[in-house]
């Protein structure tokens, strides 16, 4: 008979979504198959016996979600022809997008996530970033593609997931590091140090690196603007600019930019 530990194993991951509001429990699975059950039927009591479930059950996690909901997701609807009946409200119906789309997210990540872990070293590798603390708001993973000594410094290539990003390190730098073609690294980035331009800007500067992709997020501050660059590659860069960069730039979500980054501005790491 074989011995457990002979058998074959799958490492993989697996998680549900729950979206809380104030830090309390809003949304789930079960709730929202229940939204989604009350605007089919138009009936509180048909959702619950279709999703085998009390009607007490199923008003309790309506009166719930209604507490907790700036305006309320299920209503009532009194007399008519039909004798009345529970409706979703817009926002009802908005909640259910919103979870369909957070879900799809979900889902990518933990098919993600999933194929790391299967590679157990790759999974520790993982955990090793996660568990580093680093001020550096970019910390980006990549594979070494060319290293070029000089005399005092060296320049290394870094492939992100199809784009080339250039640093400069010491040659001491590289030796401890142990940097070669094919050995993975991270780039640390500062955001202050990263530059945005438009794509069209046809502008010819010192900055080494060139990267460019779409604009994802734009987080406004009293002075300062967080610009989250989604690479043609997949990788994302942020920056922080000022707000009177970005609106001359004339920066939104979804625009075509282009992050500038110094190659002695980069800090390679690598994990043991």
């Amino acid at each position: 008979m074989p011995h457990a530990a002979d058998a074959p194993t799958r490492l993989d991951t697996s998680g549900a979504l729950q979206l809380d509001l104030d830090t309390q429990r809003f949304a789930g699975h079960e709730r929202i198959a229940l939204l989604r059950r009350i605007d089919e039927t138009g009936s509180i009591s048909q959702a619950a016996r279709a999703l085998g479930i009390s009607y007490k059950q199923a008003w309790d996690a309506v009166d719930a979600m209604n507490n907790l909901s700036a305006t309320p997701l299920v209503q009532r609807r009194t007399g008519g022809r039909h004798g009345g009946g529970t409706r979703l409200t817009v926002e009802g119906r908005r909640l259910i997008t919103v979870f369909e789309t957070a879900e799809r997210e979900h889902r990518r990540f933990l098919e993600r996530l999933g194929e790391g872990v299967r590679d157990f070293d790759r999974f520790h590798r993982l955990l090793g970033v996660i568990n580093m603390k680093v001020s550096a708001r970019n910390h980006l993973h990549g594979v070494v593609t060319a290293v070029r000594p000089g005399v005092v410094n060296a320049e290394v290539v870094l492939d992100l997931k199809g784009t080339p990003l250039v640093a400069i390190v010491t040659n001491e730098s590289v030796e401890t590091l142990g940097l070669a073609p094919g050995r993975e690294a991270y780039a640390l980035i500062k955001a202050s140090f990263v530059l945005i331009a438009t794509e069209d800007g046809g502008l010819h500067t010192s900055a080494r690196n060139r990267l460019c992709g779409t604009v994802e997020r734009l987080i406004e501050g009293a002075v300062n603007t967080e610009v989250v660059l989604a690479l043609d590659g997949g990788a994302r860069v942020t920056a922080m600019i000022t707000g009177e960069s970005a609106r001359q730039l004339e920066l939104a979500e979804g625009k075509r930019a282009c992050a500038l980054i110094k190659a002695p501005h980069i800090i390679l790491a690598v994990s043991d």
